[in-house]
């Protein structure tokens, strides 16, 4: 089975980060939503979520992709966290897929993993990366590295990790029971 984590901090965005992990489950890949901090957090839009375990518990197993929701300040607290820039270093190092929706594709670019990729984000998120070949699509793929723009999108990207993670069927039979 296949297994991704999924980071969630004080302010990341709910929608974002319930879509994923809703999606993925519906797929049959093994899901760990991890909270930066242990206890329940609340979302950017004030929605309160209790992750299934802490980030810090989360460290000790292997995962084949890792996502990051956005949402401020969920995207500057997942950034300032030095244990999430190693881990995704770490997993990019040993060729697995990272992704980043919405202002968390700047963690992304933070940890130096899109330096010369191309990549989505919220408008602006980027900006302050140069080195960065922003594309307007809701969903970009670059190798491993997959980002998408917000909210809105937070669907046509868990279905694309789906894809990836088990295969078009899979994301074909998931989206079909969403009546899509």
């Amino acid at each position: 089975m296949k297994t991704t984590l999924v980071l969630f901090a004080e302010g990341s965005e709910e929608l974002e980060a319930v879509t994923i992990v809703n999606i993925l489950r519906r797929a049959g890949v093994s899901v760990t939503l991890a909270g930066l901090n242990a206890g329940s957090l609340r979302g950017s839009r004030g929605t309160v979520l209790i992750p299934d375990t802490t980030l810090e518990e989360a460290l000790a197993l292997s995962y084949d992709m890792v996502v990051l929701p956005g949402g401020q300040p969920g995207t500057d607290n997942l950034k300032a966290d030095v244990r999430v820039v190693k881990l995704l270093q770490k997993m990019a190092r040993h060729g697995k897929y990272v992704a980043a929706i919405c202002a968390a594709p700047s963690v992304l670019a933070t940890a130096g993993l899109l330096d010369g990729k191309q990549a989505t984000s919220f408008p602006g998120a980027l900006d302050a990366f140069p080195l960065v070949t922003q594309q307007p699509a809701a969903v970009v793929e670059d190798g491993k590295l997959i980002t998408s723009r917000g909210p809105g999108t937070a669907m046509d990207f868990a279905l694309t990790l789906v894809e990836r993670l088990v295969g078009k069927e899979k994301r074909q039979k998931v989206e079909a029971g969403l009546q899509r």
